[in-house]
């Protein structure tokens, strides 16, 4: 059990370091990798231009089970935790923001999903 919970974390760990580099050559910029608030935690927060987006990483064996995956409950504890980092940042809380997913799935490119949910579900 606790052998398969640490394979689990280490692929996870592995699929936000691509998705960040991936978002990078995009033009992002990294504000926060695991933000953690007592609501709930956001894998990327990411700047570019007047954007601020809070972005949740998934891998799955195909994207579009990777988009599936996450659930209106993960939405809301995302939405929460990034009111929780708007309170404490002033520059991204005078932007726009959004909730983005970064897909990822073997042999296939990342796929960007922009607005992939509304906050606050």
């Amino acid at each position: 059990m606790a052998r398969d919970r640490r394979k689990s974390e280490q692929a996870g760990r592995s699929a936000e370091r691509i998705a960040l580099w991936y978002l990078r050559l995009k033009g992002w910029r990294l504000l926060a990798e695991r933000y953690k608030s007592p609501v709930g935690e956001v894998d990327l927060v990411m700047r570019k231009g007047d954007v601020t987006a809070f972005i949740e990483v998934k891998a799955r064996r195909n994207l579009d089970g990777a988009v599936e995956s996450v659930s209106p409950r993960q939405a809301r504890r995302i939405s929460a935790a990034a009111r929780h980092f708007l309170a404490q940042d002033r520059l991204a809380a005078t932007q726009s923001c959004r909730f983005d997913i970064v897909a990822l799935s073997p042999y296939q490119w990342p796929r960007h999903i922009v607005n992939a949910f509304e906050g606050d579900q």
